[in-house]
């Protein structure tokens, strides 16, 4: 992925979600960082069980950043959003 794809705050940019629309099909939404919604809900699951670290030399890693522009500070925030708002 090219770097002009990738947004400094985590996550991908506007251009990053065309390029992947273009070539791939996929259809990407920007990150939903308040509230209950179900896809807010879905990545606070997938990214709940998340190996690797928060920070790599003191900078923070992509996982970091994701989870921050989705409205969490820790994997812990996210597994306890995820188990108090997933549906049974």
């Amino acid at each position: 992925m090219r770097k002009e794809h990738k947004s400094k705050t985590g996550g991908l940019t506007a251009k990053g979600r065309a390029h992947f629309k273009r070539t791939e099909g996929a259809n990407l939404k920007p990150p939903v960082s308040k509230g209950k919604n179900p896809r807010r809900v879905s990545f606070a699951a997938r990214f709940a069980g998340m190996k690797g670290p928060m920070k790599k030399k003191g900078k923070p890693t992509r996982k970091a950043l994701a989870l921050r522009k989705w409205g969490f500070g820790s994997v812990a925030a996210a597994r306890s959003f995820a188990a108090n708002n997933k549906k049974s």
